[in-house]
């Protein structure tokens, strides 16, 4: 599994990378925090969809530890995306960082 560390994806941001930054989480977990810039899909239909197969792409969720990145990953990978990536410190990492975070739970 590819991966790119906050450093990485901050530059990439902070850059204007042309980037798709995909969270993984419901979407109720995505309106209350998510890293800006960042896509939500309901499914995985939608999410194959509305991506090109030569996109950048970094998925990411909660932590290290949760699964919805890691299946996001696994099925971008499976259906021909080349150019995926995990974020696997997800928001529990950037927020550790203090970097900024949107959504009604994200702090002024």
């Amino acid at each position: 599994m590819a991966t790119i560390d906050r450093t990485e994806l901050k530059a990439k941001l902070d850059a204007g990378a042309d980037i798709r930054l995909v969270m993984s989480l419901q979407r109720w977990a995505f309106e209350a925090l998510h890293i800006p810039g960042s896509l939500h899909f309901d499914t995985p239909e939608d999410l194959l969809a509305a991506l090109d197969e030569d996109d950048e792409i970094i998925v990411y969720c909660s932590d290290p530890a949760c699964v919805g990145s890691r299946f996001a990953y696994t099925k971008l990978v499976d259906s021909g995306f080349t150019n995926v990536r995990r974020y696997a410190g997800g928001l529990s990492d950037w927020e550790a960082a203090g970097y900024p975070l949107e959504g009604t739970a994200a702090r002024s």
